[in-house]
């Protein structure tokens, strides 16, 4: 069963904090699941009495009411959380009315997600401290590893990313410092996995083998023309 807590009570904003998570549609659900499974609280809070019940048993604490509403938000305290996250999608009116709220109440993060570019420069404008695009990100990751020969693919902000690949032919047998791979193709090779081991760090002595998988670094484009590489 799960852990009963009191969401009025003074949260704190590190690793074992809690977080509320209003909307639990798809993206909130799964969200706020991922949370309970790394041991934080989660406060769920939905309008539909059906979504809230579906998850009242795996939540720490799951209740329905209008987000929108300032008075209801503060009965449930969430005015003293320092971790919120807006998981409204469809309804472009409540999202931008609970970030503006949650914003006003001085939560230190507040995530949001956004479907559109116009909704999330309005969330931007508002205050909200991190904006997310989940379906369009998902898409797009998958589509580079629907294109070419990535295992994983991580886009960060500033043109720059992280990909789990093969090696290609040009660095096998050779220690990394003699493939000049930083400086023929723009990228650093940052772990290495032997086949039946794990993730080591990669160093300049490192010798890449054929059956190895290998994380690189660097510029999107880099990384992205690397991995397509034979």
């Amino acid at each position: 069963m799960a852990r009963k807590s009191n969401p009025k009570k003074r949260r704190t904003g590190g690793p074992q904090g809690s977080v509320v998570v209003i909307g639990l549609g798809r993206f909130g659900r799964a969200l706020a699941l991922e949370l309970i499974d790394e041991d934080t609280e989660v406060l769920g809070i939905d309008e539909n009495a059906e979504v809230v019940q579906s998850v009242s048993g795996s939540l720490t604490h799951a209740v329905r009411a209008d987000s929108t509403k300032e008075d209801a938000l503060r009965q449930l305290g969430v005015h003293e959380f320092d971790r919120a996250v807006v998981a409204i999608g469809t309804d472009l009116e409540a999202s931008i009315l609970t970030a503006s709220l949650l914003i006003s109440f001085g939560i230190e993060n507040v995530w949001a997600k956004a479907i559109s570019k116009a909704h999330g420069r309005i969330l931007t404008q508002l205050g909200v401290h991190h904006v997310v695009y989940p379906e369009h990100d998902m898409g797009q990751r998958v589509a580079h590893l629907v294109r070419g020969r990535m295992l994983d693919y991580i886009e960060f902000e500033d043109d720059f990313a992280m990909v789990k690949t093969n090696p290609p032919a040009d660095i096998i047998g050779l220690p990394l410092s003699n493939s000049a791979v930083r400086t023929r193709h723009g990228i650093t090779v940052v772990a290495i996995k032997r086949p039946g081991e794990g993730f080591t760090y990669a160093t300049p002595e490192t010798v890449v083998e054929a059956d190895d998988t290998i994380i690189i670094a660097g510029r999107t484009r880099a990384t992205e023309r690397f991995s397509e590489l034979q």
